[in-house]
């Protein structure tokens, strides 16, 4: 390509244009002539971004002399936010700007006072990052390492963008991508929803496997011990790599009533042409998650949102959970705290498992009957009753003779059934047209998390596990875009106070 003037005259966009007429100069020639349709493509992305990148820089040198011009024409005193006012001026301040489209240079003017940093007015007007990356190429790099590994996503900016940054420097862009995220959402206003439509909260933990400085203290400490055997673990230890992480969902949901029979087929499997009748449909959901933080702040995090969408705490509170009893402490610990009425309901999927496990007491493996015995155990437990599919279960392992090692599932299962009994009260669930399955939260675990953050051989410092996870938990809300523009109006103050970038509302 021809080589062109550096300096531009009159018109500020001659360089760029320039470039753009040798290029389409190329394109009417004999080579472009002879070029297949993917030669083609490839040819003009790689000219076109040298023209982009051009047409960047010739706006900014635009904008250098116009500053300058104006700087000579009123030599007046500046004044920064501060209220220090700056004397002397000095012009070709220059600093890198890595962008979508290659590194420009964005020069700039300086006003000065002794004993005090340099003053650039221009910065807070472009409102430019601190760094030497772009606004866009962080979003760009944000966007990425949600959805692949950093590996992956720097191989991606690079191939958009060319050599603008490093693995390093693109992890850490991601962690600040993420700071703005709490306030974001504690600065929203949900849409509100009439008294009838249900309120569901449901939570769930998940390990990350963590780098050693990255555990919880406990975790840290079991994992310095020593263990019995050198090259690998002892049957029951534990390797205590993870960290779990917290996850959250807040939905609304119109009462779909149903029966026991619309959940479980009877036995035999299900006659005639009636279909089943379906489940509450989940709407507005939001989901959230930390791996910082201790479950109990998520949680709380989880209450402040529903708050928001029902002040007056006039709907109905469900909230589902898999049974664990300290996610259930925390759960009713926060309620009360807020003087909430919640109704708790345990998944109905871990249930079943149980139920399953004590059918294995009673059939061989792969025995079709074990089916229709489960059929019978659950649609009881749907009914309501699940003291009396307890009991049916205790009288059957008593007259089978049942005894150590061949009953333990059955018990199992009677345990579990008497202890959880007060969250089991399905008949009341299916009458007022609850969920009663944790499908939302379950899915939530492996999108927000086992996709991403339990990659093969992936071990997390804090600040980047958490940067991904929450993230990817705005991205699947659908408010990235949103999340981006505030988080830009925060960053603007943080380094700029006391100047405008703009008006920003956030929105439902």
């Amino acid at each position: 390509m021809a080589a062109y003037c550096a300096v531009p005259p009159d018109d500020p966009f001659t360089v760029s244009k320039g470039m753009l007429d040798a290029l389409a100069g190329e394109l009417a020639g004999p080579a472009a002539a002879g070029m297949t349709a993917f030669d083609l493509e490839q040819f003009v992305d790689e000219r076109g971004k040298e023209v982009l990148r051009q047409l960047l820089q010739d706006h900014y040198d635009l904008r250098k002399l116009r500053e300058e011009q104006q700087a000579r024409e009123d030599p007046a005193p500046v004044t920064d936010p501060g209220g220090i006012a700056r004397t002397r001026l000095e012009t070709g301040h220059s600093r890198a700007l890595a962008t979508l489209f290659g590194t420009v240079q964005v020069t700039r003017c300086a006003w000065r006072k002794p004993g005090e940093p340099n003053w650039h007015p221009a910065d807070a007007a472009l409102s430019l990052p601190a760094g030497r990356h772009s606004h866009t190429l962080a979003m760009l790099a944000a966007l990425e390492a949600a959805r692949g590994s950093f590996d992956a996503a720097h191989e991606a900016v690079t191939r958009r963008c060319g050599p603008v940054i490093g693995k390093r420097q693109l992890e850490e862009s991601v962690a600040g991508a993420a700071a703005d995220i709490p306030a974001f959402y504690a600065a929203r206003i949900p849409q509100p929803c009439t008294p009838e439509v249900l309120l569901l909260v449901s939570c769930d933990c998940k390990g990350i496997v963590m780098r050693p400085g990255a555990l919880r203290a406990a975790t840290a400490k079991a994992a310095a011990k020593l263990g019995k055997m050198r090259t690998r673990l002892a049957s029951g230890e534990k390797p205590n790599r993870k960290r779990m992480a917290c996850l959250v969902t807040v939905y609304d949901a119109l009462p779909a009533e149903r029966r026991p029979h619309d959940v479980i087929a009877p036995p035999g499997g299900r006659h005639g042409d009636r279909e089943p009748r379906p489940g509450p449909k989940a709407r507005g959901k939001w989901l959230a998650g930390s791996v910082r933080r201790d479950p109990g702040e998520v949680i709380a995090a989880a209450f402040d949102e529903a708050e928001a969408r029902d002040p007056l705490h006039a709907r109905t509170w469900v909230v589902l959970v898999d049974g664990a009893e300290h996610q259930l402490d925390l759960i009713r610990a926060e309620a009360a705290r807020r003087g909430t009425a919640i109704h708790v309901v345990i998944d109905i999927i871990h249930v079943l498992e149980y139920i399953w496990g004590a059918s294995w007491c009673f059939h061989e493996a792969g025995d079709p009957a074990a089916e229709d015995w489960v059929a019978v155990k659950a649609l009881a437990v749907l009914a309501g009753d699940s003291d009396r599919a307890a009991a049916a279960i205790t009288a059957e392992a008593d007259a089978a003779g049942l005894a150590g090692s061949r009953r333990n599932g059955a018990d199992a299962c009677v345990r579990y059934l008497e202890n959880k009994r007060e969250f089991l009260r399905y008949g009341q669930a299916l009458d007022a047209g609850w969920p009663i399955a944790t499908g939302i939260i379950e899915g939530a675990c492996r999108h927000l998390i086992a996709d991403r953050l339990n990659l093969g051989g992936a071990r997390w410092g804090l600040d980047g596990a958490e940067a991904v996870l929450t993230l990817r938990a705005v991205i699947s809300n659908g408010d990235f875009p949103e999340y981006w523009r505030f988080h830009l109006a925060c960053e603007h103050q943080r380094l700029y106070p006391g100047t405008d970038q703009g008006q920003y509302t956030l929105g439902a």
